[in-house]
């Protein structure tokens, strides 16, 4: 549970204990409906380990948000895993509600760090497994930055 420390009408809270979501990725969340009592936002980083990949999974109406703080990151998305990116340190990167996606660390040496939010105020209640996708794009065939 999430260290909270209240004030009249804000909060200043400590990263909660650090949990592995239904996408594969490990995650320590901070603001949420269960920290704070929003009600249209969460906020939390994701640590994806060296090589680590997510299972393709799209956020059933609820947009995100990210800002990669370390390392590099690969992104697959679009309905079949058409397209891809690359996410650097300093980036923003902006998820549609509904896309599906499929994120990974590009590095093989490097974790890759970001801070998510997301307009789900309960972040994993909105997550939609896509198995379906992951084969079209099966591990170890990403490409390394």
């Amino acid at each position: 549970m999430s260290d909270v420390i209240d004030s009249p009408s804000c909060r200043v809270v400590r990263a909660g204990e650090a949990f592995v979501g239904k996408q594969a990725l490990t995650y320590a969340p901070g603001i949420s409906a269960e920290a704070v009592g929003s009600r249209g936002i969460h906020l939390q980083t994701v640590t994806i380990p060296p090589g680590a990949r997510a299972r393709a999974h799209l956020h059933e109406g609820h947009e995100t948000a990210l800002h990669v703080l370390s390392g590099v990151a690969g992104m697959w998305y679009g309905p079949r895993l058409e397209h891809h990116m690359w996410n650097r340190a300093g980036d923003y990167v902006y998820i549609p509600a509904g896309t599906p996606h499929l994120p990974y660390n590009a590095s093989r040496t490097e974790t890759c760090v970001a801070i998510i939010a997301r307009t789900d105020p309960n972040e994993q209640e909105s997550v939609v497994l896509r198995p379906d996708l992951d084969a079209l794009r099966p591990a170890g065939e990403d490409p390394m930055a």
